[in-house]
């Protein structure tokens, strides 16, 4: 029996969100410069994206780009940068082809205009696609969100104070670039770091987290499968007890 076959479908999480690190790892390991692991992280994109559809999940999110990775060499960012165009425009049919939906999380005004030309090009494309939503974390991070979900409330709100008793989770959930995206129900970070690492902050106070010892771009669909199966054994309890659970 494959790994695909053990997995109950009845029991998928509907959002899986990945973090992709170890992409220079793998490159030195192999003596090259750390572009040649991003470069090669395509790959493990590609497979995981397939994966994710073939299984029937609905949400994939992938922490494509952090608000605190423009601190990396200039040379590797503008690379980055190049390379995010380049597979935008070498998988658009594929994505289109697969009914998936592309959309994106983070401060998308502050990439290079080429980038956000491309993404809201291929998120219209894609707009009525009905089956996986692929979501693209860039220029992204948790504590940006949330300043910037204040930032958000308090303009709306500043000739016309709103009652402290009427701001919820609910609410406040409203002004976040998720706002349209269930929670992720599992959390998968590659490379054998063991942190969150300034990702879905808000989103993730529920979420399944699991930690795998392999470098991004070797990650496959098999990889994603064993994340899952390992998922379908855990008991989610949302702060109750086991009896109340069951």
């Amino acid at each position: 029996m494959d790994l695909k076959e053990k997995i109950d479908k009845n029991s998928l999480p509907a959002h899986v969100a990945v973090i992709m690190d170890g992409n220079g790892r793998w490159a030195q390991k192999k003596g090259n410069q750390r572009i040649f692991g991003h470069k090669n992280g395509v790959k493990a994109v590609r497979d995981t994206v397939e994966g994710a559809a073939e299984l029937g999940i609905k949400y994939l999110t992938l922490y494509a780009f952090s608000t605190e990775n423009w601190n990396r060499p200039k040379k590797e960012v503008d690379a980055l940068m190049s390379l995010l165009i380049s597979t935008i425009n070498s998988e658009t049919d594929t994505l289109i082809k697969n009914n998936v939906r592309l959309l994106t999380i983070g401060d998308i005004t502050g990439l290079p205009s080429g980038v956000s030309k491309n993404l809201k090009e291929l998120i219209s494309k894609t707009s009525n696609n009905t089956g996986l939503s692929l979501v693209l974390a860039l220029n992204y991070s948790s504590r940006w969100e949330i300043v910037n979900a204040v930032k958000g409330i308090v303009a709306e709100y500043q000739d016309n104070p709103i009652e402290i008793s009427k701001i919820t989770n609910e609410f406040f959930e409203k002004y976040l670039n998720t706002k349209d995206i269930p929670d992720p129900d599992l959390l998968i970070r590659t490379s054998g770091e063991y942190r969150i690492s300034n990702f879905l902050v808000w989103q993730i106070a529920y979420t399944e987290l699991y930690f795998t010892e392999v470098l991004w771009p070797d990650f496959r669909r098999n990889h994603l499968f064993e994340a899952i199966i390992n998922f379908q054994k855990r008991e989610r309890r949302f702060g109750k007890t086991s009896e109340q659970v069951n």
